[in-house]
């Protein structure tokens, strides 16, 4: 199947999560707006994800995938089972351990990651119960990272990329059942709220197991050793735990810096899910099929057909990634006033929002770009490379973050994390191209700056047409706003595929021909 297609499938699948998600936040927004449930609801939802992302979905499946591969290839299905079943042991022994420290010690661990919840006792203990019920989810979450390498090793997407869609299935039938029973206990709300999230990650791993079943791959079962499979794993996967999740130790920061400013941390948790939607259709997508094939196409030496998985990779994100950046940057105010603003989620809440959002967008592109870079260096079973570029980030980070906090509020702490982004993401890059690792020729960097053309084309169409549509943005019913916004959307994404086309920055009419096709990778210009 095409590198393309595979993208579609997943992006696909992610869309469909993201879309359910949008509706989880719309509930969640009407439940409790920016106030100190949704303040600790965003600490302790945040904390299993900020560990699932740096340990499952970050370090695990960097250093797993190539070594799984690798095992599959050299010594077949038997010993892919055999390396399967050590890690699987080893990998559920550390998450016991962890998620039994963390509950012991889950006081220390919240006021470390949000200390200005110390000065509301109230909301420091509500987040400390939040936490402990929530945090069960990073077992369930990291098991079905595991699961899901092998699937996607095997070339089986669909059901790793499906499982979302059912923690957001869950998360809006409780939240529908908060707002229909009208729940206003603050300890109770809080309780409910975590209490989805655990079950929601119970129903996700259940979706792989049985697609695991069903590809016929069983994983024997052993007591945890330190064996050589996992001691090789164990050295890929320290330095990936900041490599893959440089963005999550970002937010983190940001997290601990906003907890000094009342509903900082609720409004960077909605304008992160709205910029998490291109960045985990398109990004996450791409990086989750891009492993898998640079892996295969080197193991194999297929070098030209890596060069080209890569470049391709890179005009695809750049296509859906540029437009969309664009858009979040030009409209944040009409996008967040029709998604939220409704029930406790007032005009304040909106303006907050809305200014997060158009921080967060600039970076939008150096996100998804580092998803597309990053498995340049895994499938080579480099994870130090990336990290000494994840520290320097970091470092950058940290110290925008403290420079912009006291002038900029939490719009400070998201302009960091976007340039703290581009930093990442250029080192990748430079290093990449010096090493020889990342070719590209003049065709592909002339495509990159059309599709930049392309894309700041129209986001003055959407600018321009935002003005009339205003009052049908802002003060109309909520079935003409959303309506009023589908139109704008539509247009934005017309007007793209019109510029992009016509400048020759893609070849729209050639991507969607190569889903069609069973291609390694969709044909480039010139190629037969």
């Amino acid at each position: 199947m095409s590198l393309l297609r595979n993208v579609a499938t997943v992006g696909g699948a992610t869309l469909a999560s993201r879309i359910l998600g949008f509706v989880r936040d719309l509930l969640l927004a009407a439940a409790v707006g920016t106030g100190p449930v949704a303040d600790a609801f965003a600490v302790a939802f945040r904390l299993p994800n900020l560990f699932r992302r740096l340990f499952a979905e970050g370090a695990f499946n960097s250093a797993f995938v190539p070594l799984f591969g690798r095992a599959l290839e050299e010594e077949g299905e038997k010993g892919a089972r055999q390396f399967a079943g050590e890690i699987a042991s080893a990998l559920l022994f550390c998450l016991l351990a962890v998620s039994a420290l963390a509950q012991i010690f889950m006081p220390f661990v919240v006021w470390a990651l949000a200390p200005g919840f110390s000065d509301s006792p109230e909301k420091f203990d509500l987040t400390v119960l939040m936490a402990r019920i929530a945090f069960p989810y990073l077992i369930f979450m990291s098991l079905l990272a595991f699961v899901g390498g092998i699937l996607n090793t095997y070339q089986r997407f669909a059901a790793a990329a499906l499982a979302p869609v059912m923690l957001n299935v869950v998360m809006t039938i409780v939240l529908g059942g908060v707002l229909f029973l009208d729940v206003q206990d603050t300890l109770t709300l809080g309780v409910i709220l975590t209490m989805g999230v655990t079950l929601g990650g119970i129903v996700q791993l259940s979706v792989v197991v049985i697609d695991l079943r069903r590809l016929g791959f069983s994983i024997p079962v052993f007591r945890p050793k330190y064996t050589k499979s996992a001691k090789r794993l164990l050295a890929l996967g320290i330095p990936g735990v900041i490599a893959g999740g440089v963005t999550q130790i970002n937010v983190a920061v940001g997290t601990i810096i906003a907890s000094f400013q009342d509903g900082a941390n609720a409004m960077l948790y909605y304008a992160d899910r709205l910029y998490q939607l291109p960045l985990g259709v398109i990004g996450i997508a791409i990086g989750v099929v891009l492993l898998p094939s640079l892996t295969r196409q080197l193991r194999s030496g297929q070098v030209d057909q890596y060069q080209r998985s890569l470049n391709n990779a890179l005009e695809f994100s750049l296509v859906l990634t540029l437009p969309s950046a664009v858009a979040l940057a030009m409209v944040p105010n009409e996008i967040i006033s029709v998604l939220f603003e409704r029930g406790a989620f007032g005009e304040k809440a909106v303006i907050g929002t809305a200014a997060a959002l158009a921080a967060f967008a600039f970076g939008l592109p150096a996100f998804v770009l580092n998803k597309v870079f990053s498995p340049g260096y895994f499938a080579r079973e480099d994870t130090k490379t990336p990290m000494v570029f994840a520290v320097v980030g970091m470092v950058v980070n940290v110290a925008l973050s403290l420079a912009f906090f006291p002038f900029l509020g939490h719009v400070g702490i998201a302009l960091a994390t976007t340039i703290a982004g581009w930093v990442n993401t250029g080192l990748l890059v430079f290093v990449l191209w010096r090493r020889g690792h990342f070719s590209p020729d003049l065709r592909l960097l002339r495509k990159c700056g059309l599709i930049l053309l392309a894309s700041l084309l129209m986001g003055g169409v959407v600018e321009v047409a935002s003005l009339p549509l205003s009052p049908y943005l802002t003060d109309a019913w909520l079935i003409m706003r959303i309506a009023a916004l589908g139109a704008l959307v539509l247009l934005g994404m017309v007007s793209f595929a019109v510029f992009v086309q016509v400048t020759g920055g893609s070849d729209l009419k050639g991507h969607l021909r190569a889903l069609k096709t069973r291609n390694t990778v969709p044909p480039a210009e010139g190629d037969t």
